[in-house]
């Protein structure tokens, strides 16, 4: 074999990444001893290296844990800090002993497909993930110069989404960060400065925060923050697209779940492989879905000065949860707005000059720093990883991975991605995939035709396009309990997790529901 010219090392599981997702597959492949590797010096992916001083997780911490590892302090009302998650994860690892399976500062440089299945074997079997033989060499850079060659039957990639990769604006020609006389970054390389660093920064700058999302807004307010006092500066924002943003997961004195994460609430939306009942019910309960977003719209046009500040979206709440766009605005943002810390400007298109932005009607901000808080290009990634001809195939035309139970590529064999299903908890949406990952490499479970996946991921690309325009996130968070019945259903396992039916209907599926099999 010429992995043995090499000097290649055999193993039946390779785990790329250790953030969470990386560590779910590790606790649950871990009778496979999984190699994992992790190209900085220490695990927790995002929360670790890709965070604000002052980011916090966006959920309460019990919906935001490991099913047979809860918080110590799971009860308690505040949104932990990204240090906090850090510890978390950490004291996860710990307890399930998954360090020893970790290789830090091991970057991942180069895969090869060396097994037998061919990407033209479409429509017929997808193989086994554990053929018997190494089906995937993968190249490491351990130092400077130093790439140590690894062989694996089965490779788990979770490398996520967000980081490495920055989403650049392109601009015409003498109009880019060149021309700029001031700093430009990116909110990725905001986030690995220190408290210091980062404060002078911001601290008596003309700063312009590109983006509305939760990267967005939490940088525009620590800006906000760095300049408090007569000699302050304010920060502006330039929004383009507009997204609900809540301050609480309450309305109108009701909690959140009621709305979208109980099986009756979610019985209102439509889900892939639904009967012709169903669809025609879902039609029926087009009015009260409807009613029920603008019921919360209307809480959160009184209870934050959208309207003032030119804010309102234009679509509907529904589609902003619908593609895991919901973000948490910090407590005091728009009392800084009111005070001129924050201002925000709506230009359709904007470009740089020499001394900051300019807008299509002519009219200018001047810059001293200007921060680009517009994303990730999660997929690039993958691709930059992945040979052909599996690169070519990534995505469908309409942009998203077709995953099968947001874990299996249908064209890819021998690979598996986790983290890349968006949904309220990623969190748990990763675990429970994982132990249903676990039990098709033991064997237990069967995964159907290349055909029959595709055919299932598409029809969840159609359901997330008559759902919302921003369907390309893969977010599955209007049929998220649908998909989770589905898995138990394949492991055996009985969808249905409460003590009776009424918990059943009303109450909010966690990550504790999944602990153990029913």
């Amino acid at each position: 074999m010429a992995s043995n010219d090499r000097n290649v090392q055999i193993s039946k599981i390779g785990i790329i990444g250790a953030g969470v997702s990386g560590l779910a597959a590790a606790k649950q492949l871990a009778p496979c001893e999984p190699i994992i590797f992790e190209a900085t010096d220490s695990i927790g992916g995002v929360w670790k290296h890709c965070s604000y001083r002052s980011t916090k997780l966006q959920s309460l911490r019990c919906d935001y844990e490991f099913s047979d590892f809860p918080w110590p302090d799971r009860d308690n009302s505040s949104f932990p800090s990204h240090a906090e998650i850090v510890d978390y994860l950490e004291s996860y690892a710990k307890h399930f002993d998954l360090l020893r399976f970790v290789k830090l500062n091991s970057k991942v440089v180069e895969v090869r497909f060396i097994g037998d299945q061919k990407i033209t074997d479409n429509g017929g079997a997808y193989g086994s993930l554990l053929p018997g033989e190494p089906a995937w060499e993968v190249a490491v850079q351990t130092g400077s110069d130093t790439i140590q060659w690894y062989a694996f039957e089965f490779l788990v990639m979770c490398i996520g989404k967000y980081g490495d990769i920055p989403r650049m604006p392109v601009f015409p020609k003498g109009k880019g960060p060149d021309v700029f006389q001031g700093k430009v970054l990116h909110s990725m390389d905001y986030s690995k400065l220190d408290q210091e660093a980062a404060t002078q920064l911001l601290r008596g700058k003309k700063v312009v925060v590109v983006g509305y999302k939760k990267s967005a807004i939490d940088l525009a307010m620590e800006c906000a923050e760095a300049n408090q006092g007569p000699e302050g500066q304010p920060c502006t924002m330039i929004v383009r697209t507009r997204h609900w943003i809540v301050p609480h997961y309450w309305v109108w004195g009701l909690p959140f779940f009621l709305f979208y994460s109980t099986r009756f609430s979610q019985f209102l939306h439509e889900r892939p492989n639904q009967s012709l009942l169903r669809t025609l019910l879902c039609l029926l309960f087009t009015p009260l879905r409807r009613g029920v977003s603008k019921f919360i719209e209307s809480y959160l046009l009184w209870k934050m000065p959208l309207e003032k500040y030119g804010l309102k979206p234009e679509h509907p709440f529904e589609e902003d949860y619908a593609s895991c766009q919901m973000a948490i605005v910090p407590e005091n943002f728009f009392s800084e707005a009111d005070k001129g810390k924050i201002v925000f400007k709506r230009p359709s298109k904007w470009w740089f000059y020499e001394g900051g932005i300019e807008f299509e009607d002519k009219t200018r901000v001047e810059a001293d720093v200007v921060a680009l808080a517009t994303g990730f290009e999660g997929k690039q990634k993958i691709k930059s990883i992945l040979p052909e001809p599996f690169r070519s195939v990534v995505e469908f035309p309409s942009g998203i991975m077709p995953l099968y139970r947001g874990m299996i590529h249908p064209l890819i064999p021998n690979m598996a991605f986790v983290g890349y299903l968006e949904s309220v908890s990623n969190l748990h949406s990763a675990e429970l995939g994982c132990k249903w990952l676990s039990r098709l490499a033991g064997g237990e479970l069967k995964l159907p035709s290349v055909e029959g996946m595709m055919e299932q991921t598409a029809k969840e690309v159609e359901v997330s396009k008559r759902t919302t325009r921003f369907y390309k996130r893969h977010c599955i968070s209007t049929y998220s309990i649908n998909h989770d019945d589905e898995i138990c259903e394949e492991m055996g396992w009985s969808a249905w997790r409460k003590r009776n039916w009424f918990f059943e209907a009303f109450s909010p599926y966690t990550s504790q529901d999944y602990e153990k099999e029913k």
